[in-house]
This record gives C-alpha cells, structure tokens and sequence, in this order.
C-alpha cells in the first residue's frame, strides 16, 4: 500500500465516513451538541467488511448499538432525534437487499414527521464485478438501479457513492441536510459494497470538526405587519400549536404570547404540551380526535394561528373543521410549503422567534374578556368528562382503556415521557391525556406507524438516560414489532412497557364498523364453522412472550393490580412490562369531528347502504380555504 500523500490520510471509503460523521457538530443559541450521536447496524454481507470493520476500527469515537430489526432501528433512531429536539441525529446501517428494503417505512416516518435519520444500506458493487450477486436486483433496461431507489421518494436527500471521493460532497450534502429544520428528513447514502472498502488519500480538512448552525430566522418585516393588524382583528382567534413549537424549543414563547394576548391554544398530536395541561388558555387537542371546547373553538374561529403545524386531515377534520365564513389562517412556519397551506397569511421563520415578535408587538392587545370566560368554562366542562373517563369505582374491576391511561397518568411524574403511534390509543391520549411538560407527550401520528412505539422508546432512553419512558402498545402493534425488548435488555436500558390485550385491531374495528365493512378481518379470533374470524379468541400470551425476550413482566386484572404494577414499574431499573387484559367498553368521549375515511357508493349490504347516507351528510360540510 502506498504512503498517503502530505495533508492527507488513507483509508477506507467506510473509515472515512465514520471519522467524518464523529466530528460533526450543530449550534442553536450557542449550545453545541453532536450531531450524529451513534450508529444502529445489523449486518450482512453488503456492509460487514465496510461498515462494520470500520465501526470496529473507531469504536471509540462512534457509539455503536446493536438492532434486530432494520426498520426498528430508524424508529429508534428518530424517536431520539424528535426527543432531541431535531439538534442530534443517528445513523442506521444496513446491508444489501432485504436489509436495505427494511428501511423504507421508517424513512418514510421520519420524513412524513421532518425528523432526521442518516442511512448507510449497503448496494451492489460499483464495479459490476460480480453481476449479479446475491441480493441485487436486476432491471433489465436500467444497469444501475438496486434496491436501495426504493428509498429516494421518502428521502430528502439521496446519493449512491460509487467512487470513494465522490463521499467528500455527498457527506457535506447530508450533514447540511439533517441540520436544516426546514430541510430535514431521510437522507440516505447508498453505500456500494467495494467502495465502502476501497482505500482513498482523503484531506485532512475533510475529518476537522464542522458546527453545522442551526439559524432562527425572523419573519419579514411587512408579513409581521400584516399577522398582527389580522390579530388585533380578529374577535375569536385560535392558536394551533403544531410540532414546531417543540422542535423550535418555543414553549416560553408561546406561553408569553397567550399570557398576554389571552388567545387560547388548541394542539395537534405532535404539539401536544406546547402548554401545560393546567395553563388557563390550554384547550386541548384539535380535530377529529380533539375536545369538544377545542373543536368548539375551531368551528367559530375568524383567525386560525397555525404554529409549526402541517394541517393534516386529522387537524382539520379533512376540511371541515374551520366552518366560519369569514375565517382566516396565518401561518407561522419555518417550512414555506407547510405556511402556505390554506391560503394562509405566512411569517415563514423560526417558530421561537416568530412568537417573541409577535408577542412584543401584540403587548397592548388582548382578546375580549368573554371570549375567555367562555372557553375557560368549556375547559372546566371537557375536565369533568376526563375525570369521568378516568374513573373506576371498583378497584376489582377490569379496567377500559380510558382508565389504564388513568392510572397512568396518576403514576408518571412530570418529566416522564410517553410514547405512543398507532390504534385506538392517540385517540384517547389526544383527549384525555394531561401534559406536563414540552417533551412528555411523544406521539408518532404524521405516519402513524405501529410497531414504532418500543424501538422509539430505546432512542429516547438513550437521549433521556434516567427518565422513565413509556411505551404505550395495544395486541396489533406489539405483534408488527416486539424484537427491540432484546436490545432494551442487551443494553439495559430501563423501557416501561404498557401492553393492553384487546384481541386484535380495536380502532379499525370501530372505523370498519362505521364505513359499513361490518369489523371485517379485525378481531383475533379462530375461525368459525361459517368460515369468518368470530370464534374464541387466540389463545396468545403476549405477557410471557415479553418474558421470554427479557423483560420484567407484571401482569394485572383489576384496576387496583393495575395501578400497583404501573407504580412498581415506574421504579424498576430494567426494562419491564405491564400487561392488561382491557375492558373493550369505550369510555372515553366519542370523537369531536369528523374523518373523511370513503365508503362504498353501492353496496348490496345494509351496513354499508347506512354507512354512504351518513358520509353523503358529512362531507357536504368539506370547505377548501382559498
């Protein structure tokens, strides 16, 4: 092997890339904090000798950590980017093929979500030595195609580095990525297999640390102008508190903001806790799965304050939520295709800074005194439906979902965090649960994907060491993804796990029943003599197949078992489980607004000839902002 050359190091393509990535770096505010701060991998052929040698090689400057499942470990890897507040990230590894492919559906989260993930699949060999070889997928009119262009439409950026020196642009292009809140999702680097070992001179200035800042942009001066003589017009304005709020680390702001405006504050999943549940302008979440004072709020409104937020169907009830004529939006957004959603006025800029304008400029003004006293009362009367929901008067009952988020909630302290994605559950949590601070509430509803909660739980745990973390599953979710409980325990990190047996898909269930498709293919049961999926239940025993994997299991029947087992958990020091059969009665409030999920517009069945009278009369209320 040849010397390198002065001002430059020889290494592998691999090396290279693990001593880059270790000397990255973002600023906010004048903190510092690693940028990438450790590597998932499972290996195989298509990265082992690359990656995974040097992963070996630099052990000490590059945490690494062991997964079992590839799509797992972006989860994990995302729900500890979101926790830190989008200023760290890690990357994930994988090999070739199947590998490679695994990827997708958390690259897809991460990007629905604009959370930062870096991933290093393995690809063909760039030289076409061997052709094919295992794994790769051969197009027949298109040579240099693999597997891994799967992962370009959920990636905000993507580069297959074929030559080693193609790495030192390429690398540069993903950092600046991930570090950009109005920029950042996926970024993947595919990483051909004998390139990845292929040694190169690199330059030394290539491996010097590099702080990547992350800027608080203001608001233009004549869109500040505007938002705030539409403020001071507005009779009945609703600010809705979106993601950005907490990825903008904006809570104070916006508390400031409402404090002296007397605006009050709805939320939508991922903004959940922007207030504390307790703050006198705190009504709540929004939309289908909002309260009833929220929702209330929205449909009279003549301004709507969206915040760091991406307007899904949920948030706006598909369409039609917003119903006053003479309703407005302004829309406060580092993301100008996100601030120009409905029409909207736009202060496109940093979330924080946005606010902290708008509060210096708004320090005379305040809405009027009834529209206070009115949504305050309407708080007040959605408090003593949670509470009724919460309730159980029999401590040897068995409890409903409502009440094991009840006993919950009366467990956690306020720095506990919870975690949860997809079911029944964000239905509930969105109405009932009370947050107490900006990073308690971890709800994963852009792509709304289950099997994320547990390896999402391994992420915060490691950006969170010695808070307790929740991860909230029902049956369905906990079947898509349980592998990550062996990394908890591998690596001991103290998990608590939440597992709620309701015998298969409840929120589809409930979603099939009123589209008309009759709970089809929706319950775990056997089969019947009749050929349908309504005999007795699985005989499964999630409880101890959670046991076998490593976990501290505690089971509970009743709602006092369930409340000393969830206060046991909390003080464990390992990862561990609660497990509880639910009483399928809902108990929560049903849903604020609608949800335009179609239904069929004939049908020889009368549950589904039901199902499309009910839609016609819904979607007749659908608006489009212009």
């Amino acid at each position: 092997m040849s010397a390198p050359s002065a001002g430059t190091r020889r290494l592998t393509t691999a090396q290279a890339l693990v001593r880059f990535l270790s000397a990255q770096y973002t600023e906010r505010d004048g903190v510092r904090h690693r940028l990438i701060t450790g590597t998932w991998g499972i290996f195989g052929h298509g990265n082992v000798a690359g990656l995974g040698q040097a992963l070996v090689e630099y052990a000490e400057v590059m945490p690494y950590h062991q997964g079992r499942n590839e799509q797992a470990m972006v989860h994990a890897a995302v729900g500890h980017a979101r926790h830190r507040n989008r200023l760290s990230a890690q990357a994930v590894t994988t090999s070739i093929g199947p590998g490679a492919t695994n990827l997708v559906t958390g690259a897809a989260l991460a990007t629905v979500n604009r959370l930062p993930v870096l991933l290093l699949p393995g690809d063909y060999f760039a030289s076409h030595a061997a052709d094919p070889l295992l794994q790769q997928l051969e197009h027949p009119l298109a040579g240099d195609v693999s597997v891994n262009d799967t992962l370009r439409p959920v990636s905000r950026f993507f580069d297959r580095i074929t030559r080693p020196e193609a790495l030192i642009p390429a690398a540069l292009n993903a950092m600046r990525v991930l570090a950009d809140p109005a920029e950042t999702g996926a970024v993947t680097l595919a990483l051909p297999q004998d390139v990845q070992a292929e040694a190169f001179d690199w330059p030394e200035e290539f491996f010097a640390e590099r702080v990547w800042r992350v800027r608080r942009p203001v608001p233009d001066p004549v869109e500040l102008a505007e938002a705030v003589r539409a403020i001071r017009a507005a009779a009945r304005p609703l600010l809705v508190a979106g993601g950005g709020v907490h990825h903008s680390e904006a809570e104070a702001a916006l508390r400031a903001l409402v404090d002296t405006t007397g605006i009050p504050v709805a939320s939508t999943q991922a903004g959940k806790g922007s207030l504390r549940h307790d703050h006198p302008a705190d009504t709540g979440g929004i939309g289908h799965t909002g309260t009833a004072v929220a929702d209330d709020l929205a449909r009279r409104a003549d301004l709507v304050i969206g915040v760091g937020t991406r307007y899904t169907d949920f948030t706006t009830a598909s369409g039609t939520l917003f119903q006053n004529p003479a309703v407005r939006f302004l829309n406060l957004n580092i993301t100008a295709f996100d601030a120009h959603k409905l029409a909207a006025r736009t202060l496109v800029c940093d979330a924080r800074a946005g606010l902290e304008m708008l509060t210096d400029a708004l320090a005379d003004h305040r809405v009027d005194p009834s529209y206070e006293t009115g949504y305050r009362t309407g708080r007040e009367r959605w408090e003593r439906l949670v509470e009724a929901a919460y309730s159980a008067g029999d401590d040897s009952a068995v409890p409903t979902q409502a009440q094991v988020i009840g006993a919950l909630d009366a467990v956690v302290g306020d720095d506990d965090v919870v975690i949860n994605a997809a079911g029944s559950l964000p239905g509930d949590l969105h109405k009932l649960w009370r947050t107490r601070s900006a990073r308690q509430y971890h709800l994963e509803y852009g792509y709304s994907c289950m099997g994320y909660e547990i390896p999402a739980a391994l992420g915060v745990q490691l950006a969170a060491p010695g808070t307790p973390v929740w991860a909230l599953v029902g049956d369905g979710t906990y079947l898509m993804n349980p592998t990550e409980i062996v990394t908890a325990v591998q690596e001991n990190l103290p998990v608590k796990l939440v597992l709620i047996q309701n015998h298969g898909y409840a929120s589809i269930g409930g979603l099939s029943e009123t589209v008309g498709a009759e709970r089809f293919g929706t319950a775990y049961r056997h089969r019947a003599a009749d050929g349908t999926f309504t005999g007795a239940p699985l005989p499964v025993d999630l409880a101890a197949n959670a046991a076998s994997l490593g976990m501290q299991v505690r089971r509970a029947k009743t709602v006092g078992e369930l409340r000393a087992a969830l206060a046991a958990t909390r003080a464990s020091d390992r990862p561990a489980c609660v497990y509880v059969e639910t009483d399928p009665a809902p108990t929560a409030p049903p849903a604020q607004a609608w949800w335009d999920v179609p239904v069929a517009e004939v049908s020889g069945r009368a549950a589904a000839a039901e199902a499309r009278e009910r839609y016609a009369r819904a979607v007749a209320d659908r608006r489009r902002h212009l």
